[in-house]
């Protein structure tokens, strides 16, 4: 097992592992130990890698099946996704430009993911950061009479790409792709339970008047952004970030169009949520 060095990044989210080669394989107690420090920490940093596509994708694979982007970007390795501004690369990019509200990556679908991870190329001298929200802290945070109600029930999630890809907007195509979750999700490793909704997709609570759903969403919006529960990363080229994406949600803080961008995502494919 590698000599893994850990230090906390917030007292939300986040750990930074040091001492460790993501260029070579891992034995099974190193990644025994990073899942571990993962699943307390929710958000693990990993700094100064020189990573390929393929060391990349070995690592992601050490927690699970490697998941597939909606629509495949590369024909050689499809499961690999852009998020970047810098469009001469020859690879079709997504998410280019600006700030993101908080989400749950797809979310929208069946089986959202269990893990998302993404390798910093390149970074604007500022701006562009990720904030990473503990949907624990929040759900514990909640009144116990809003949490009882809400105990048992779901929320729709919608996701218009083409109308709302980083902002959300009243104007949401009828054939986005939609799915309904708990709005308290269980996690199936620790069996915490976590809020399990998000500003930029949950559309609506099932079976609920449609005053009262907006009214209760943005009360546990606003419950789940706040400030005390978010760990903030401030990029370097050479990161590499992975998220547990069961009981976190991310958020992408504004950045100058001008300034290139360039970040490389793949995924572990997730059970469904109860």
């Amino acid at each position: 097992m590698q000599n893994l060095q850990v230090t906390s990044l917030s007292d939300a989210a986040g750990a930074h592992i040091d001492g460790i080669d993501l260029t070579k394989e891992l034995d099974v107690e190193t990644v025994a130990a990073i899942e571990k420090i993962w699943l307390e920490s929710l958000v693990v940093v990993f700094r100064d890698q020189e990573l390929s596509e393929d060391d990349q994708t070995r690592f992601c694979s050490y927690f699970g099946e490697i998941d597939m982007p909606r629509a495949s970007q590369d024909d050689i390795n499809p499961h690999i996704m852009f998020i970047s501004n810098v469009r001469e690369s020859g690879k079709r990019t997504a998410l280019e430009d600006g700030e993101m509200m908080f989400h749950t990556d797809r979310v929208f679908a069946e089986f959202p993911f269990k893990a998302a991870t993404l390798y910093a190329i390149e970074v604007p001298s500022q701006g562009g950061n990720t904030l990473f929200a503990n949907s624990y802290s929040a759900l514990e945070a909640l009144p116990a009479e809003l949490r009882n109600r809400l105990e048992g029930r779901k929320a729709l999630h919608v996701y218009d790409y083409e109308n709302n890809a980083t902002i959300k907007t009243g104007n949401i195509s009828p054939d986005a792709p939609r799915w309904a979750h708990p709005i308290i999700r269980t996690h199936p490793s620790t069996g915490r339970k976590a809020l399990y909704v998000n500003r930029l997709m949950t559309d609506q609570i099932i079976d609920m008047d449609p005053d009262e759903s907006r009214e209760i969403l943005e009360q546990l919006f606003t419950v789940g952004e706040r400030e005390e529960f978010v760990y903030e990363h401030v990029w370097r080229p050479g990161d590499l970030v992975m998220w547990d994406n069961r009981c976190t949600m991310h958020a992408r803080t504004h950045f100058d169009p001008q300034h290139r961008r360039k970040m490389r995502r793949i995924t572990v494919r997730g059970d469904l949520p109860y």
